[in-house]
């Protein structure tokens, strides 16, 4: 068989959806590129608290003493909630002197403080410990923040209504051109994200905190779950079969 001057032979062409075919495909099969995009509302899965414990005492043993049996006690309230409390930690732990200010420096006292977190995934009782925490001596609340489990099935959800959202609008465009699709040539995944920002750090505790208690259990706080917006965006490419353009 001659071969015609210039002619690609068969076996060295690229295939259309093979290694080495154009990425805008082949008028025999050619491609269209689209982004499929998912935003989903879900129901949090767990509140985060911090808690705050403080102490102050005019000799470093005092206040060492002081903020032991207080750490002990925020302890032992989280805990006694059982299973409605995933996790439990102490953050960071510190003692510094407090100085008086004149001619020479002289400590008149020492300020104590150890800082727990806790996450919660009963949100019938967190109201409750919230308020109980709140109303210990010398100890600050903060929070809650609200949020996903990494492996949560929200995260799922909102890929594969990605996925979806591109195989619908792929099959929208091959249609308005009277065609189908054939084959799907790539699925890039461009990551799932929430929507809720990370909690901030705690903030110093303030000067003013209370040192006596009222007497009778505090009021429950009511709080209400706060949604989470889960977004998830992926890259389609699809073989389509050739357009009727006449």
């Amino acid at each position: 068989m001659t071969q015609i001057p210039g002619e690609v032979p068969l076996s060295s062409a690229p295939l259309p959806d093979g290694p080495g075919a154009l990425p805008y495909g082949t008028p025999d099969a050619p491609r269209v590129a689209v982004r499929g995009e998912a935003t989903l509302e879900f129901d949090p899965e767990y509140a985060r608290i911090g808690i705050s414990v403080s102490a102050r005492g005019t000799d470093r043993r005092g206040a060492l003493e002081d903020l032991t049996q207080r750490n002990a006690t925020a302890l032992e309230l989280v805990k006694s909630y059982g299973d409605a409390v995933r996790k439990l930690s102490t953050g960071t732990f510190s003692v510094q002197p407090r100085l008086r200010d004149g001619k020479r420096e002289r400590v008149h006292a020492y300020d104590g403080r150890v800082r727990l977190n806790a996450t919660v995934t009963d949100f019938t009782v967190l109201g409750e410990l919230t308020t109980r925490l709140a109303d210990l001596e010398l100890t600050e609340v903060q929070g809650p923040w609200w949020g996903l489990w990494r492996n949560s099935e929200a995260h799922r959800t909102a890929r594969q209504q990605a996925v979806r959202e591109a195989v619908t609008r792929a099959r929208e465009y091959a249609e308005a051109l009277g065609a189908r699709l054939v084959a799907l040539v790539e699925l890039a995944d461009l990551g799932a994200e929430v929507s809720t920002p990370p909690p901030p750090p705690y903030p110093a505790a303030p000067g003013g905190m209370r040192y006596g208690r009222a007497a009778g259990p505090p009021p429950e706080l009511d709080l209400e779950p706060q949604p989470q917006t889960v977004s998830a965006q992926v890259n389609a490419r699809f073989v389509m079969s050739p357009p009727r353009l006449d």
